[in-house]
């Protein structure tokens, strides 16, 4: 087994870990798997009552990263204002895009699908799955500006909604 340079992640510390969002490190543990002893990150997703364990040596080679810098949430923030931009292919073909974006872990990726699928209140109603992505493109930004910010999730949600109304038409 070949040991990538261990990634500077400490407990009590948030990241993303790209197919679930915002967690919080709670410990790094050894673990007996299958033979080999191995060390792991132990990870909460507090919103998902959700604990998971990632191997150290896989965390950043999953895409497991620290969170954005305040300057990058601005960044997306300012993504939120733009146009949307809406390709003309299949739907089914868009909505596997932004399923990758979303599962990236990259917030400027999910601004973008946030963008692309927000919906004003004088505009056709959303499919139940472009609802669906776009609610998940939405929780998973949400929550890391509130972490980013040191805000609670309420008060991350307002600065979103407000780049989204003040967006040109």
């Amino acid at each position: 087994m070949t040991k990538t340079k261990k990634p500077d992640f400490r407990p009590d510390e948030f990241v993303v870990y790209p197919a679930h969002g915002v967690g919080k490190i709670l410990s790094i543990e050894e673990q007996e798997i299958a033979g080999f002893s191995l060390e792991l990150f132990v990870i909460h997703f507090e919103k998902d009552k959700m604990t998971l364990r990632v191997p150290t040596h896989k965390a950043t080679e999953i895409g497991m990263r620290q969170l954005s810098t305040p300057d990058v949430v601005s960044k997306a923030l300012d993504t939120l204002k733009g146009k949307a931009r809406v390709k003309r292919a299949m739907w089914s073909r868009r909505a596997q895009e932004y399923e990758q974006k979303i599962n990236s872990g990259d917030l400027l990726s999910i601004a973008e699908v946030v963008r692309d699928l927000h919906r004003s209140d004088d505009q056709r109603e959303q499919s139940y799955s472009e609802r669906q992505l776009y609610e998940a493109a939405l929780e998973r930004l949400t929550r890391e500006v509130a972490a980013v910010s040191g805000a609670d999730e309420a008060q991350a949600q307002k600065t979103v909604d407000t780049a989204l109304t003040s967006r040109a038409a």
